[in-house]
C-alpha cells in the first residue's frame, strides 16, 4: 500500500463506522426519549398507581406501604432515574392484574405478536413489490391507474372495519377461514419458540401449520393492507426515478427484455428505499397488532396491553408500550445496517448521508 492509499484505506473504515455511530447515537437517545415520555405518562394517567397495585379492598396503611415500596413517595427526579435504571435491568415492574413480572408476560406473549407481524409484512412486500413494478412499467396504463387507485382506497381503509366486514364476508357467511384464535381446538403443536407455524414447521406436522396459516391469514391480511399500500405508492414513485437513469438507457438499448430490464435493472436499485419503507412500517405494524389481536381473539402483546387497559393495570400498560417502543427502535437499527450493507454509497467516503 502506498502512502497515496493509506488515506482513502481509512476513510473506507471511518465512513461506514460514522454512518453506525451516527444511527446508533439517534437509537440511543430515541431509547432515553421513550423513557422519558413513558415516565411522564405515568404522573399524567389518572388513578393512584399504589391503590392499583395494592388492591380496591386494601387499607390506607397498606396502600402508603405499597407506595413506600415502589418508591412512589419520593420526588419525582429520585423516580425518574430509579425508573432508568429499573428499565436497564429488565425490570418493568409487577402487573397488578397477573402479579407477575410485566417483562415476563410480555415475552410469553411476544413471539405470536412477532409471529403475526412478520407475517404481514411478508404479505405487504409480496404485494406491493410486484404491483409497483408492473405500474412503474406501464406507467400512465390502465394498471397502473387502477391500482393507485385501489392503494389510496386501501389506506384509508380502517382497519376495525376492514377486520369486521372480512370476519363476516369470509369467516361467518362463507366459512372459508376461521375468525379467532391462532389454532383449532383439539389441534396439537409442540411450543418451542412460541410462534405457532413454526413450532408446526419444525415438528414436521404439515396438517397443523396448514390449520395455524388458515387461521392467521385474515388478521395478518387486515394488518398488510395499509403498508402494501403505502409501500406501493413510494416504491412505484422511485422506480419511476430510477427508470430514467443512464443504466436503464444503456439496457434498453442494448435490446435487454423487459422483465429483466425491471427485475434485474431497476428493482435492485430500489430496494433501499423499500427497506426504508419496512423500517418506518414496522412500528405502524405492532401498534395496529393491539386492534387485530383483540378483534380475531388472538393471545398477543397487543391483547396482553388491551386487557391491562381495560383493567387500569397502569404498570402493565406502561411496561408493554416500553417493550414495544423498544422493539421498533431495535428493528430501525437493524434496517440501518441492513442499508449500510446493501448499498456501497454509505461506505463511500464523502457520500454518506
Amino acid at each position: 500500500m502506498t502512502t497515496l492509499d493509506l488515506p482513502r484505506a481509512v476513510d473506507r473504515v471511518t465512513a461506514p463506522a460514522a454512518f453506525l455511530g451516527r444511527k446508533l447515537g439517534a437509537a440511543l437517545l430515541t431509547l432515553v426519549g421513550l423513557a422519558t415520555i413513558v415516565f411522564a405518562m405515568t404522573k399524567v394517567i389518572p388513578g393512584d398507581e399504589a391503590q392499583v397495585a395494592a388492591g380496591e379492598s386494601a387499607t390506607p396503611e397498606q396502600v402508603e406501604e405499597v407506595r413506600s415500596q415502589l418508591g412512589l413517595d419520593k420526588p419525582a427526579a429520585v423516580q425518574y432515574f430509579d425508573y432508568l435504571g429499573r428499565m436497564l435491568h429488565g425490570d418493568l415492574g409487577t402487573s397488578s392484574s397477573t402479579r407477575q413480572p410485566v417483562l415476563d408476560d410480555v415475552l410469553a406473549r411476544l413471539p405470536g405478536t412477532l409471529e403475526l407481524v412478520l407475517l404481514a409484512m411478508v404479505l405487504a412486500v409480496s404485494f406491493a413489490v410486484p404491483m409497483a413494478t408492473v405500474a412503474a412499467a406501464r406507467s400512465r396504463g390502465g394498471f397502473d391507474k387502477v391500482s393507485r387507485v385501489g392503494a389510496i382506497v386501501a389506506f384509508g381503509l380502517p382497519g376495525f372495519w376492514l377486520a369486521l366486514m372480512l370476519q363476516w364476508v369470509l369467516g361467518s357467511w362463507m366459512q372459508i377461514l376461521p375468525i379467532s384464535g391462532r389454532i383449532s381446538v383439539g389441534v396439537e403443536v409442540p411450543h418451542r419458540t412460541g410462534m405457532t407455524l413454526v413450532d408446526a414447521a419444525l415438528a414436521g406436522d404439515f396438517a397443523a401449520f396448514s390449520n395455524a396459516f388458515q387461521h392467521l391469514m385474515l388478521p395478518a391480511f387486515v394488518l398488510s393492507v395499509a403498508v402494501a399500500a403505502q409501500m406501493f405508492r413510494a416504491l412505484r414513485a422511485d422506480l419511476l426515478r430510477v427508470r430514467s437513469r443512464d443504466h436503464m438507457t444503456v439496457a434498453r438499448a442494448k435490446g435487454v427484455p423487459t422483465l429483466r430490464l425491471w427485475t434485474r435493472h431497476a428493482l435492485p436499485n430500489a430496494t433501499g428505499p423499500l427497506l426504508n419503507i419496512i423500517g418506518i412500517e414496522i412500528g405502524m405494524l405492532v401498534g395496529s397488532a393491539i386492534f387485530v389481536e383483540s378483534v380475531f381473539g388472538l393471545s398477543g402483546v397487543g391483547d396482553y396491553l388491551s386487557n391491562a387497559v381495560s383493567r387500569k393495570d397502569i404498570t402493565a400498560v406502561i411496561g408493554t408500550v416500553t417493550v414495544i417502543g423498544v422493539i421498533v427502535v431495535v428493528a430501525n437499527f437493524i434496517v440501518d445496517m441492513l442499508q449500510l450493507a446493501h448499498d456501497p454509497r454509505l461506505r463511500t467516503p464523502g457520500k454518506v448521508q
